[in-house]
């Protein structure tokens, strides 16, 4: 009885034994296949899931960081990569894993590779992730360097080195670029390199079961990771106690979308390339030269050597300041951006020195009635006299870049797609012929500004400028005079710029279409607008009233305007504020209770009766402008004229804000304006 006694303790004691390897077993597989982004999952099926299980309500005690998934596999699967180089190729085809969207790169790094670490755990924690997410062992990749491409079969890892241990796989399969290797070659190379290569070398063939997505999907990671995010300085950081994710791969990511969707200008792109590879070449320098020096060494040799590396040292802390400054998107176009290169190389050329100018027509093609029409409207007017010249273009931006002062460009009726900014760094006149809508410049580069100008006295009319997709305005009065008639413009982000001591007229325009000011004023300008038509921005017009009084305050002269279908304000001035006022005042405000006993009258009464209040009511505001206590503004003559009635239920928060706009003494005319369906009021005052 005892002895049968032990057999059943014994089978018991092994059967609990193999419920716990499976069990282990279990939860090792489920960490492996689901705990990370990958076979078959798409980063959206993980936040949903984690959605779905902060939902249920279910308290876990677990707080090893793994997510935890139901075993069947959904999402969509990683597609195919076909390999076709310049034609037919004989290779495998790869997983299709570059076009990840920012979000999934983002939580992969966040959450599985790098989480909270330091720079200087980066390595050990990119080890880590490699081990838990990718296939040990016996899985066929594409070796691909600069010179060849190659099957290979990956029978080890190395994680530490981030390198694989590899074999040919026979038959030879691969592609040599301007050079013979063969299979004895190939074998000489390995046994070269102990059957390693980098891991970031090799690209995970094709397989339809789904089996190595997730090897896949981890080599990007880590490929991207090391190209575009990892710099080889930021190990060696002295302040080694920050979250290198924060830090580091957060803005660098973001900083890679904003220029892959041409969020970021031609021009910034351009200088932080160039900041990046002069900084890598320094720290090569400086690596080099931190290398040669002998610690216990008092040499003369040493000694400059010393002196060079501190040079090269303070001279490398600056390069990465100022990748700093351009990563961070809050300082990115405040601090870093100075303009691009080819608008900091276009300056004034000034008279030619034969004296004589040119007009410069621009017309991909025309007919022999539009050429007569030329010649007798503009051409034989223009050049009566020996020191006038013709030339022709095909694009406008050529003919204005071939402008010197005094030119004229005359734009024939079509549609020009540009591919570049337009500079005007020259007093010249540049027109249309014929209406606006036949006249059309369309914009195709995405970045920087559409047009430029710097010139001391540059004419724009009778054109219709289009832009698309930019992250800079349509037009910038950098410096100068530019005075603008009967144009077009559809803006895309911001409409007009006028920065400060720039002076900016424009007569009979329609602007529309801004995802911010139609026309944005900056302090120290001069503008002038009369009788256009501004609508369908977010606001109509910006008045940027800085801190800073050595700009002084801008000068606007505002007449027959109509401002109507704006997202929010019709005019409003940003300016700074004591922390008293509320952040924005309107003239869409609430209604004060002292005057809704006399709305209800002026409900009731006839339709001739609540015209004639009106009419009052807008002849008290206009009273109570002028009769304001500033002295400035009536020695000036400033009136408020209205081109539409206000209710009186608006008349108190309407009186406030155009006071306060008055007070400034920034208006020299307002007058004979339309004001209608702008959305949040046609007056606002946002302090800061």
């Amino acid at each position: 009885m005892e002895q049968e006694n032990q057999k059943m303790a014994c089978i018991v004691s092994d059967m609990s034994d193999m419920v716990v390897v499976d069990l282990h077993s279990a939860v090792k597989a489920e960490e492996t296949e689901e705990g990370l982004p990958g076979a078959g999952r798409s980063q959206l099926d993980i936040t949903q899931a984690l959605s779905l299980n902060e939902d249920s309500g279910e308290d876990s005690d677990d707080d090893s960081g793994t997510d935890h998934f139901s075993s069947e596999k959904s999402g969509t699967q990683l597609q195919r990569c076909e390999q076709h180089r310049g034609g037919s190729s004989s290779l495998p085809d790869t997983f299709q894993t570059g076009s990840l969207l920012f979000y999934e790169r983002f939580k992969a790094y966040q959450d599985y590779m790098l989480g909270d670490c330091k720079p200087s755990e980066v390595k050990a924690f990119t080890a880590d992730y490699l081990d838990k997410a990718m296939e040990p062992c016996d899985w066929l990749a594409l070796w691909s360097t600069d010179v060849f491409d190659v099957v290979v079969e990956v029978r080890d890892l190395d994680l530490n080195d981030l390198k694989a241990c590899v074999k040919l796989v026979l038959p030879l399969q691969c592609e040599i670029r301007s050079c013979e290797i063969t299979e004895e070659s190939f074998n000489s190379l390995l046994e070269a390199t102990q059957h390693k290569v980098p891991l970031l070398e090799l690209q995970v063939l094709y397989n339809e079961s789904g089996d190595f997505d997730q090897t896949a999907l981890t080599l990007e990671h880590l490929r991207f990771f090391y190209k575009h995010i990892w710099r080889q300085w930021d190990e060696e950081d002295e302040n080694d106690d920050f979250d290198y994710f924060v830090r580091c791969v957060e803005p660098r990511l973001r900083l890679y979308y904003d220029i892959l969707e041409d969020r970021v200008p031609a021009g910034l792109v351009a200088e932080y390339q160039s900041l990046l590879q002069s900084c890598s070449q320094c720290f090569q320098q400086f690596s080099e030269l931190r290398g040669g020096l002998s610690a216990d060494s008092d040499s003369e040799i040493d000694n400059v050597s010393m002196v060079e590396g501190l040079k090269l040292y303070d001279q490398l802390e600056t390069f990465k300041r100022k990748l700093q400054i351009i990563e961070n998107p809050l300082l990115r176009y405040v601090l870093a951006y100075k303009g691009s290169s080819r608008r900091q190389c276009v300056q004034s050329r000034g008279l030619r020195a034969s004296g004589v100018k040119v007009v410069h027509v621009v017309t991909a093609s025309c007919n022999t009635i539009q050429l007569q029409s030329l010649l007798t409207a503009r051409l034989l007017p223009l050049s009566s006299s020996d020191d006038t010249e013709i030339q022709f273009h095909r694009d406008p931006v050529s003919a204005v870049d071939s402008c010197h002062q005094g030119d004229m460009v005359i734009i024939l009726p079509g549609t020009y797609r540009v591919s570049s900014s337009i500079f005007i760094p020259d007093s010249i006149t540049v027109e249309g012929f014929g209406f606006p809508d036949e006249v059309v410049i369309e914009n195709q580069h995405k970045g920087d500004s559409f047009v430029e100008s710097t010139g001391a006295d540059v004419r724009v009319s009778n054109i219709k400028f289009i832009q698309h997709d930019a992250v800079e305005g349509i037009l910038c009065v950098r410096q100068g005079t530019l005075n603008m008639e009967n144009c077009v413009l559809q803006c895309d982000t911001t409409g007009v710029i006028v920065q400060t001591s720039a002076r900016f007229t424009m007569n009979m325009c329609d602007l529309y279409g801004s995802k911010g000011a139609g026309v944005e004023i900056y302090p120290g300008s001069i503008s002038s607008l009369v009788s256009n038509s501004i609508h369908h921005c977010k606001d109509g017009v910006l008045i940027k009233d800085f801190a800073n009084e050595l700009d002084g305050m801008p000068s606007i002269t505002m007449e027959n305007n109509i401002i109507h279908n704006n997202e929010d304000y019709g005019v409003i001035l940003v300016k700074p504020g004591t922390g008293e006022e509320q952040r924005v005042q309107s003239c869409e405000g609430e209604e004060d209770p002292a005057m809704q006993s006399a709305d209800d009258q002026q409900q009731e009464a006839p339709p001739e009766l609540t015209a004639a209040k009106s009419d009052s009511a807008a002849s008290q505001l206009e009273s109570a402008v002028s009769s304001d206590g500033n002295a400035a503004g009536a020695a000036a003559g400033r009136k408020w004229q209205f081109g539409r009635q206000l209710s009186r239920s608006k008349e108190v928060s309407c009186s406030r804000v155009v006071q306060d706009l008055m007070e400034h003494q920034i208006f020299v005319s307002v007058q004979e304006n339309q004001f209608k369906w702008n959305g949040k009021g046609d007056f606002g005052i946002f302090f800061y």
